[in-house]
């Protein structure tokens, strides 16, 4: 099929910030689409069908895909560079690159950092446009450097509001609003005394993250620290963790099932160690449900999916795991047969036991596919009286087995 769709990224300069290639095929096209403010550059003589973002975003994505094969031409206007969180990156999910022209305008991000003079590959680049907040938590550490696409003009607050919560209060915030037209304003605060002022809906924001004194910082290597996460006990302990999440050995793009997820930390781990990795926890108390979601929340992983309900009944119907973790019920009837089965190829199974019955379900696994054991043995100081002394956790085996 021919090159039926373009998509034309296009800065505050608009029409007249198009090179000549971007220019030709704007003037070519049938039906052109973008945003109110995009359409509304175009001169008013242009009688050409155009077509305006909906709400939800998805039903004008899906109009687009059903006008695949018409034979008119489209072009979409979009912001800056369309393959930086943009409508490009969406779109190319469901249309072969074969099918479609882009040519991008400099990003947000380029902007921001030549006005700052940042380096681009030292920075940690986000968007808050139709995302939760709480992304944002797992980006803050000492000295980091955030680019963040705003979702609006109250999001600059918002952000200032989550670094002081966090005891990042001293951090710089700048607002950059229109970047590139006439109208460009760049203005820069301090988090903790950030006040309510009139900003542009479109605006960037660039953080430079402060800690206050005593603050430490939640890393992304696995281990955080067990008073991290809001639990009732049900939690895979910092040590014990740490060793797991290096057996599962998460990669970009890998999904893991949690299965009895308890309080979520092993799924949240996951997926802190990359902004692409994926996890569904599986847990079936009401209590700790609440936990998870809490804790995804405040750790920065709001995109963790949590299902309620007993295991065997419900992964029946969901995606492939690259990597699933059973933390709880193991001794299920039938759970290993319904992971195993379901597990893609080159995916591991790992499974954490403390009891005799665990250990037991575990062997007759290992009689059936193989796999390796490791005995997890863990102490630690606590005081006995005016001295200290050892106690030990509970012994943990663990079980890794490959597909």
């Amino acid at each position: 099929m021919q090159k039926w769709l373009s998509i034309i990224g296009i800065g505050e300069d608009g029409i007249d910030g198009l090179n000549n290639i971007a220019i030709s095929i704007l003037n070519q096209v049938q039906i052109i689409i973008g945003g109110e403010r995009h359409l509304a550059m175009l001169p008013p003589e242009d009688y050409r069908e155009k077509i305006t973002w909906k709400s939800p975003f998805n039903n004008s994505i899906q109009e687009i895909i059903n006008r695949r094969g018409e034979g008119k031409s489209i072009c979409i206007l979009a912001s800056g560079d369309p393959m930086c969180y943009g409508v490009g990156a969406t779109i190319i999910k469901h249309i072969p690159i074969d099918e479609i022209t882009i040519i991008p305008s400099p990003s947000a991000f380029s902007l921001a950092c030549s006005r700052l003079g940042w380096n681009f590959t030292e920075t940690e680049t986000l968007s808050l446009c139709g995302r939760p907040v709480s992304l944002l938590q797992s980006y803050i550490y000492s000295g980091a450097k955030l680019l963040i696409l705003s979702a609006g003009k109250n999001t600059p607050e918002t952000v200032a509001e989550i670094l002081t919560k966090r005891g990042y209060g001293n951090s710089k915030i700048t607002v950059l609003e229109r970047m590139g037209g006439m109208n460009e304003r760049i203005f820069t605060g301090v988090a903790n005394s950030c006040k309510e002022r009139d900003i542009a809906s479109l605006n960037t924001i660039a953080v430079e993250c402060i800690a206050d004194l005593g603050i430490t910082g939640l890393s992304r290597f696995p281990g955080l620290p067990d008073n991290a996460f809001h639990h009732d006990g049900q939690l895979t302990k910092r040590e014990v963790r740490a060793v797991t999440l290096s057996t599962l050995a998460p990669l970009p793009g890998e999904l893991l099932w949690d299965i009895g997820a308890g309080c979520g930390s092993i799924s949240i781990e996951w997926m802190r160690s990359n902004m692409r990795c994926g996890a569904i926890a599986i847990e079936q108390n009401t209590t700790r449900l609440n936990y998870i979601a809490d804790n995804a929340a405040a750790l920065g992983t709001p995109n963790l999916q949590i299902i309620a309900g007993k295991s065997p009944e419900v992964i029946q119907n969901l995606p492939t795991p690259d990597a699933i973790f059973i933390g709880g019920g193991v001794t299920a009837p039938g759970l290993f047969d319904i992971c195993w089965n379901a597990l893609k190829i080159g995916g591991r199974m790992v499974a954490n036991v403390v009891t005799l019955e665990g250990e037991k379900t575990l062997f007759e696994w290992y009689e059936k596919v193989g796999g390796n054991f490791t005995r997890i043995s863990i102490q630690r100081a606590e005081p006995i009286g005016k001295f200290l002394g050892w106690k030990g956790m509970s012994q943990v085996t663990q079980w890794v087995g490959y597909k």
